[in-house]
């Protein structure tokens, strides 16, 4: 049976976000009119399971569902990502066995917004090391001092997911993953003044012993690469979301280009460029570029969410379709202002926004060193010392 992302996502709700979009680059804001009826609609809890009050659906069909919010606005589908992230994880973990991100799941129901801390400036380690420092406490809790970059939802979120290095417990180093509510321990900068991307208002956070209680403490696991559950979650369902908004992006450059195309006529032939050989084979290399996307995002999203044994592949085949997003994306978002003209110079053109909204897709993990760097690894072996 068809995934309908409509029946989430009606037409009139995405026109509402559309419409929203330029204002809420224009003025640097949080869309939160659009959180407001994503809420309502129960989208927060898509990844939840059914019987916790949740959408019950899988990261194949939310993948579908980023999609088609990105069509409307980048920002807001970028930002609500890293909500989903979590409880994206939490599927992962839930459908492997393990409860331990049940909070994560009802808090989701309730309404409740979970940001994901994990950037930080110059830790190319990313989910393998952190310069963040996590202090033990007696009663099992952490108390967290450091800084995070890219804080998506900062505006809104009640929850930061975050990790820290605890390096005095007796099995240290281990790096550990929790999460904090707001409090005066946490301070975030007004510090987002970007290219693109705007409304996502992905400031940064300062965590002055911020407190993450004993029943927040999700995973201690030790520094470097490492196969434990929550490592994996977190990079599948990142990578995949991530894909997700970057080809909808695209999805919506190349339905520009094309309705352009098809109104705006030449001078020299008569004919509109629908018509002309070269626009195209534009558009023409446009749609076989994106179109193998979407395939291969539901592809390896049913496979996580089907737990296929990809073993050691799975950090190459998740990076891998984040690279391939990303730059496709950039790609047929640049093609698209080239058929398009000079109109989408100006700043109220939405490919104008469009084409600075894609240049975000580049800073996010994995980036395009380090997903060489993993299928090097994969088909040539490590590098030897």
């Amino acid at each position: 049976m068809t995934f309908d992302a409509a029946a989430w996502l009606p037409d009139d709700l995405i026109e509402r976000i559309r419409g929203r979009a330029a204002q809420v680059d224009h003025d640097n804001v949080f869309p939160q009119e659009d959180l407001d009826e994503l809420a309502a609609a129960g989208y927060l809890s898509i990844l939840v399971p059914s019987a916790l009050g949740g959408g019950g659906l899988g990261l194949a069909e939310a993948s579908l569902l980023q999609q088609r919010l990105a069509t409307a606005a980048p920002a807001t589908a970028l930002a609500i990502n890293m909500h989903l992230v979590w409880t994206g994880v939490a599927k992962v973990l839930a459908d492997r066995g393990i409860d331990d991100l049940r909070f994560v799941q009802e808090g989701a129901v309730r309404g409740e917004v979970f940001a994901f801390g994990i950037s930080e400036a110059g830790n190319d380690l990313v989910l393998f090391g952190s310069d963040t420092v996590a202090e033990p406490l007696a009663d099992g809790g952490y108390a967290f001092t450091g800084t995070k970059i890219f804080t998506s939802l900062a505006a809104v979120w009640t929850n930061l997911g975050l990790h820290g290095l605890d390096t005095t417990s007796a099995d240290a180093p281990q790096l550990v993953y929790a999460f904090v509510p707001r409090s005066d321990a946490v301070v975030t900068r007004d510090d987002w003044d970007t290219v693109g991307m705007r409304g996502t208002q992905s400031r940064t956070t300062e965590l002055h012993s911020a407190v993450a209680p004993a029943d927040r403490v999700v995973r201690r696991v030790a520094p470097g690469p490492n196969p434990d559950p929550i490592v994996f979650g977190i990079f599948s369902v990142f990578e995949i979301l991530l894909g997700s908004v970057y080809t909808g992006l695209a999805r919506r450059a190349l339905d520009l280009a094309v309705a352009t195309a098809k109104t705006r006529t030449s001078k020299k032939s008569g004919t509109t460029y629908a018509q002309d050989p070269d626009i195209r084979w534009r558009i023409a290399d446009m749609g076989l570029r994106y179109d193998a996307l979407p395939t291969e995002l539901a592809s390896i999203a049913r496979d996580v969410d089907a737990n296929a044994p990809h073993g050691p592949r799975w950090f190459t085949l998740l990076s891998g379709v984040k690279h391939r997003a990303v730059v496709m994306a950039k790609s047929v978002v640049d093609d698209a202002i080239l058929v398009a003209g000079g109109s989408s110079y100006f700043t109220r053109s939405e490919l104008g926004r469009l084409y600075r909204d894609v240049l975000a897709g580049q800073f996010h993990p994995s980036d395009p060193e380090s997903a060489h760097a993993t299928a090097a690894s994969a088909w040539l072996g490590p590098l030897e010392s």
